[in-house]
């Protein structure tokens, strides 16, 4: 366990502006501190609502080193559970999708409800107690289609305010009935943050990604303004006449906003031209520019009118971060005939290949002896100084909730020593 004083002592290092000291992107027990304090108690996006649209469908994936699973009940709701059996330990469903009427453990066929009351478990003492043994619930949450969850709800972020500035903005996509064209998983050597940093700039998109920088105004990610003025005022009284929001509107840990494509551009392809057949969402033919919402620690999306993108980094170790990248479109869209597969994947798998690239580069350099903090750009890189000064506080907040928690009278020592 990482003394307390240490975290305090490298984050007063930190420079106001500038990049974290060196052991935040390398140290173990500062990662583990990470999940707990940043990972388990945010709102995770993990994926969407048409992932699971039949009651005994469930989604299990893997948060740092705990295995959950979601399972959609029989009255609609979606309900998340640490998909560890109350037996021994074991994981219950494999990461991964499927539908099953009940939840059954594979090493002593322990069988769980899939509200997750367990309802048999063989060859036990006859005092034992089925109700005290279900499976430990997580939070979850949903808006616009969307499945966040968080380990520890008890000590997370009020939703509300995000689900209330979200949902108006996002409902006329469809997401809720739209459906998953595929998902593409890659792994980068890289800690967490600095795939973070990198998905929270575009200051080198010019250079680094030549596939998005064609539709995409690559100003329009650097803050809140946009340099391209004549193409943003003609986007905002189109978006006006068929009531779609612009924002930009922000909480300490999200941020949402409209803004257009680049001139000529309909979606996210290397020609301009929409990716697929039956947009998702009707106004102007789904010529709507994209709707993004990015929220902390570890999540963007884009909506635009004919597909919606999701990039999701969950931290495997110190040095390592998995990518998860899905695709939606609307439901009754056919592969092959409303539209191309790699077509509709290409600008987006390039970029989160390039963007592999950039962070385990800049994971090598950061390792160097010779590595020290660098000051952001406040033109190009607000929102990477916005995510760093988001994450420096939150382990403040978690230190001092420490603080109080190992402060507070302990029963049973004081029983002890009486």
């Amino acid at each position: 366990m990482i003394e307390a004083s240490r975290i305090h002592a490298l984050l007063d290092a930190r420079k106001p502006h500038h990049t974290l000291p060196q052991p935040f992107y390398l140290d173990a027990d500062l990662f583990a501190y990470d999940m707990e304090a940043i990972f388990h108690r945010s709102w995770l996006l993990v994926g969407f609502e048409a992932e699971l649209k039949e009651s005994g469908s469930y989604m299990a994936l893997t948060i740092g080193r705990s295995p959950i699973v979601l399972v959609r009940q029989k009255d609609g709701s979606i309900a998340g559970f640490f998909n560890s059996c109350r037996h021994r330990g074991a994981q219950i469903c494999a990461d991964g999708h499927g539908r099953v009427p009940r939840l059954v453990c594979p090493y002593h066929q322990w069988t769980y409800a899939n509200d997750g009351r367990l309802l048999s478990a063989g060859r036990m003492a006859p005092d034992f107690e089925k109700e005290q043994h279900g499976l430990k619930p997580i939070g979850v949450e949903l808006v616009g289609g969307c499945i966040y969850i968080c380990l520890s709800p008890d000590h997370a972020p009020d939703f509300a305010p995000f689900r209330d500035a979200l949902a108006p903005m996002l409902e006329p996509h469809g997401l809720k009935d739209a459906k998953v064209a595929t998902s593409v998983t890659i792994v980068d050597q890289a800690n967490w943050k600095l795939v973070m940093e990198n998905g929270r700039e575009c200051h080198h998109c010019a250079v680094c990604h030549p596939e998005l920088k064609v539709p995409f105004p690559i100003s329009a990610a650097d803050s809140s303004g946009l340099d391209e003025a004549a193409l943003f005022a003609d986007y905002a009284d189109r978006m006006a006449t068929v009531g779609l929001e612009l924002g930009p509107k922000a909480g300490d840990w999200w941020h949402i906003g409209r803004f257009p494509l680049n001139d000529g551009s309909k979606s996210f392809s290397l020609d301009g031209a929409p990716l697929v057949a039956k947009p998702m969402i009707d106004a102007f033919g789904g010529d709507v520019g994209t709707l993004r919402w990015a929220t902390e620690p570890n999540s963007f999306c884009h909506a635009a009118g004919d597909n919606a993108f999701l990039f999701a980094a969950i931290p495997t170790g110190p040095l390592e971060t998995t990518v998860i990248a899905k695709w939606l479109v609307h439901n009754d869209a056919v592969e092959g005939v409303d539209y191309d597969l790699d077509r509709l994947t290409h600008v987006w798998t390039q970029t989160n290949l390039q963007d592999r690239d950039l962070a385990e580069n800049n994971q090598r350099g950061v390792n160097s002896a010779g590595y020290v903090p660098g000051p952001y750009s406040p033109e190009a890189e607000d929102y990477v100084d916005r995510f760093t000064n988001w994450y420096c506080d939150r382990l403040r907040e978690q230190l001092r909730v420490d603080a109080e928690e190992q402060s507070r009278p302990n029963p049973a020592k004081i029983g002890l020593l009486g």
